[in-house]
Parts: C-alpha cells; structure tokens; sequence
C-alpha cells in the first residue's frame, strides 16, 4: 500500500448532557454527592462470562466506585437503565482509525456501538514511524486530504498529538511491520541486509518503548508481504520483550489458509510471543470445507499451551484496496511500479491470468463492490459490482479495474463477497474469537463521509449482539459480551479495563437487548444502530440517547514495560 492510499483510508464544542427523546432519566442533583453518576436499576454483565445481576453502578472520578443497591440521592446525577443490559465498553480489537481521530475526535461510528477502546495499528500499517523519504509525500497527502499538518515521525509524537486534540474514545496502536520494513528498506521484493534487520529491530524498539501494543503484520500488502517467516520471529522477538503481542493478518485467508496458520502459530512458538489472528475468515466456496482442520488446528495450539485469540466482523463480505486482487510482484516497489506494469504489455498476460483466477474465486464480478475512489471523475461508480461499473463505462471487467487503478493511482477501495453464513456462525462461536469490524470510526458527515464504507464501520457490534445473539440465538449475552469486553482486555494485557467491578475503568455501555441492531446496509453503510442508549468514558457520557454528547474523555493506552497497558 502507498504511503498516500493508507493516509486515505465537523468537531462541535462539548454539549450540555441531555436525556431528550432517549426514554431514559437523566437527573441534575445537589453538589456536595458522593458519586458522580449512577446507572441505576439495569441488568448488569460485568464481563467475564458470569451470569447477569440486577444492580445499580456507581461512577465517580471516572472509576466504578460500587456495584449494588446505590440511592440515587448519593449521585449529581442518575440514568435509569430498567429493562436494559449494562456492560463494559466495548473493545474494537481490529481497527484501522489512525489520522481520523485527528480530523474527527468524535469517533461517532464506533462511539455509537458501544465501542469504548480502540485497538489500532492492524495489517502491517500504522502512521508510524515515518522515514525522511516518505514524510514529504506524507504530510502532502494529509494536507490534501483533510488540511492536517503533519508535526510527528514516530509512536510519541503521533499519539500525543491525539492526546492534545482529546478524543471520545480510548486508543491503542501496534506498530506496523509493513511500516516498518518500508522505513528501513523500501518497497523492495528482497530479504533485508543484516544492517536493514537491525534498523528495522531499532524502530520496533522505538515504537515498544514509546507504548505501542506490540506488532501488526499484513502478509498480503506490500511490503510487509517480502518480509520472510524468520524476519517476523525477529522482529516479533523484539515486541516480546517487554511484553508486546504479534497481531497478523495472514499470508493467505483462502486456498493457503491451513498454511498460513501454521505460519503464525510457529511464530508465536518460536519467539515465543501471544498472537492474535486477524479477521479469521475462508475465502471462497472451495475452500469452506477446511473450516474442520482450522478449528483442529486452534484446538491443538491451544491444547500446546501457545496464547493466542482471533477476531471476526460478523459479515460474509469484507473490505479492502482493490488491488490486492492483482499479483503481488505486479505491486512490488511501490505504486508508481505498480502502475506501469498495468500499462506495460509485456506484463499484461500474466497479470490477466492472475485476475482470471480470482474471478472463479469469486464466481462473479458482481461480488465486488466498489467502495471508494480517490477522484471526483470516478465516484459515480461508488456502490456499484465491478460487473454493473465496467458496463456502464462500456470496458470488460478486467480492463475497467486495471484503467480505474491506473486513473486513481491506486486510490479504489473495494468490499468482496467471498464468505459462507454457517463458516462465519462457526467461528464467531468459537470461544477464542472474539469482534473486531475491521473499520475505521468515520462520520456520515464531514471529510469522513466520502464513498461507500463496508457497514461493518457503522453496524458490527450491535450486528453482533442483534442477529447473532438475539436473532439467530449463536450464543448467550453473556458470552458475547465477554468476546467484546473482558476476554480481550486479558488478552491485551489492559489495566482495571474489560469489566464492571470496583476499582476498574468507568467505560460502561448500556443498550437494549431487545432492540439493538445494526442499521447500516452495503447501499446505505452511513447508518447508526439502534438499542446503543448510553456509553460512558471513563466515566463521562459520551452516548446519551444515542446521541453524541461531545465529550472528549477518552485516553490513550500505552503499554509499559512490564506488559501492561494503561
């Protein structure tokens, strides 16, 4: 991916707190309280699997300061939360938010499912660190496309510049191995010089130090791609010495699954380090019956004592650049390479082949969905299959994909069909897995508006919590929640995070069990869900009838030393 393609991937002042048109109660009291807030009267999950308990929560100094029979006259100011389930803040552990938060500190897409803590700098990218060849294109692409000035170079800079502008949310990033490698050593399709290895080692310590969560690796974008099993024990050794996890998306999700499992596990063996798999996902229909040698493979590793998890968004389609559909080598050193192999003959052949192929994957090219475009001439094809946008601009599907790449210099995003209903049901019950949407907090406002976004960025929690819990009975409340709130905290290592019990984090989310729902569609992906009532940030609403407050409570996690993160 180039530097300008991942970059590209209306803040009002903080309002009074009103309870309008919510249907719950949210009183002013006398000063002089003992607890800031009670959420009084729901069902309360804590987290850990455990079954429900009525009772009131107590916040005060954003911490839960008591679980139980709390009267309301101790608090400035009550919500009424009957008939509502009350849980930990959500923990997105797959997301992509970056400059974003920068552009919108709101973070409404993710805020508004109940998301409470991000976990950020997936697939090999994060903005960080920046070498000296890339930061001029770099800061000119964040000028352009949001009139942002660029003022940092590595994990430090980035994140206290998040911590100066405030955000709803609270954050946490790995430090990408993809970015990595390209500050070292380019986008070359080569192993790296033992000097190459250690400046890479030296910005991975770098980013430890300065608290990143550990590293990210993207095996199907480029460069990360180059990078060899042997190199990510390297690097992976490094994260884990003060306690940093490896999180990957895979070297294959389709005919090379199997393998590429078998590829993070020996990761996670040899370094040794805790692993977390990314979206875990079969592609294709010839490939879903390998679905029980994955779980067997999971079972095993488990069994062997190795610590890991996995994350799924709960849909069949996911989302992505459309070039990853081209060779690998085709995109190899960069996307000014890679657009001239596009319009070199010599290469044409090979590269349609290639393309051949990834159509009997999908079946069709109506299961690609054009998502974004990085221009003004093209966006009429936003929303539209390849096979609908290639008839309208009278080319094959081939040509129409190859010319569009070309015209938006690698600046098209895409959504692709790929997945099986009873596959994904399978792993989401799987109770090692728990919900990333692998999306970015956008707005339907604003510079965060643009194209047609997987509805994943706008809906999966409450997807989550609606179709598959409530609707298609998969698994109780209960479990869910633990997949969303306490089960990634532990696996994360976060600080008094993940559960309601005394002492910990006031991030709270109440919602309706009986209502709650994912609104966004892949027509209409701008969509806010329904049944998210109220969600608290370290102690301060920031959901409040399912409407923005615009608070900016939210913190930035660093992990320490020891492994913790706080």
């Amino acid at each position: 991916m180039n530097r300008r393609a991942f970059i590209t991937g209306s803040l009002k002042t903080a309002a009074a707190v009103s309870a309008a048109g919510s249907g719950l109660l949210l009183q002013g009291c006398a000063k002089g309280k003992d607890l800031d807030l009670v959420v009084a009267g729901g069902t309360v999950y804590d987290g850990t699997g455990a079954a429900p308990v009525r009772a009131d929560v107590g916040i005060s100094g954003g911490a839960i300061r008591e679980i139980g029979r709390i009267r309301s006259s101790r608090a400035a100011a009550v919500v009424e939360a009957r008939g509502l389930a009350v849980s930990p803040g959500f923990i997105d552990v797959h997301d992509h938010t970056d400059v974003g938060l920068l552009v919108n500190p709101k973070a409404e897409s993710a805020i508004r499912q109940g998301v409470t803590t991000l976990v950020s700098g997936q697939c090999g990218g994060s903005p960080f660190p920046i070498a000296d060849r890339e930061f001029d294109e770099t800061r000119q692409a964040l000028a352009d496309e949001y009139g942002l000035e660029l003022d940092w170079r590595d994990i430090r800079g980035f994140l206290g510049r998040l911590e100066r502008a405030g955000v709803a949310l609270n954050y946490t990033t790995f430090v990408g191995h993809g970015t990595v490698r390209g500050a070292a050593m380019g986008q070359e399709d080569r192993a790296p010089s033992a000097e190459e290895l250690e400046k890479m080692k030296a910005l991975v310590a770098e980013a430890m130090a300065g608290g990143a969560l550990g590293l990210s690796s993207g095996l199907e974008y480029t460069p990360g791609s180059f990078g060899s099993t042997e190199e990510l024990i390297a690097l992976s050794r490094v994260a884990a010495r003060t306690g940093g996890l490896y999180a990957t998306h895979m070297r294959d999700e389709e005919a090379g699954l199997l393998e590429a499992v078998a590829e993070a596990l020996r990761i996670a063996r040899e370094t040794p380090i805790r692993l977390q798999i990314s979206h875990l996902k079969i592609g294709f229909a010839v490939n879903w019956p390998k679905l029980g040698a994955l779980l067997d493979m999971l079972e095993k590793a488990r069994a062997e004592g190795i610590e890991f998890r996995c994350d799924r968004y709960p849909y069949i389609a996911g989302a992505t650049g459309l070039s990853t559909l081209f060779p690998i080598w085709a995109r190899e050193g960069g996307t000014e390479r890679f657009i001239a192999r596009l319009q070199d003959p010599a290469f044409d052949a090979r590269v349609r082949a290639h393309l051949a192929e990834q159509e009997k994957g999908y079946g069709s090219w109506d299961r690609i969905l054009i998502s974004d475009v990085g221009s003004d001439k093209n966006r009429s094809f936003e929303g539209m299959s390849v096979l609908e946008a290639a008839a309208q601009a009278g080319k094959a599907p081939y040509e129409f994909m190859r010319d569009l790449l070309v015209e938006e210099s690698d600046r098209v995003g895409m959504v692709s069909f790929y997945g099986s209903e009873d596959v994904l049901k399978r792993i989401l019950s799987h109770p090692l897995v728990g919900i990333g949407a692998d999306g970015s907090a956008l707005a339907p406002y604003g510079p965060l508006a643009k194209g047609k976004p997987h509805p994943r960025n706008y809906g999966a929690f409450p997807r989550a919590l609606g179709k598959y819990v409530r609707e298609e009975k998969l698994l109780p409340l209960e479990e869910m929640i633990r997949k969303l709130t306490g089960m990634p905290a532990d696996h994360f290592g976060f600080v008094r995070r993940g559960r309601l019990k005394v002492g910990w984090a006031a991030d709270v989310c109440v919602f309706d069990p009986a209502r709650v729902i994912d609104k966004a569609t892949f027509k209409e992906p701008a969509a806010y869900p329904e049944g998210i009532e109220k969600v608290i940030v370290n102690g301060q609403l920031v959901v409040d009838g399912g409407e923005h407050t615009g608070r900016l409570p939210g913190k930035v996690l660093r992990k320490n030393g020891r492994g913790a993160v706080a």
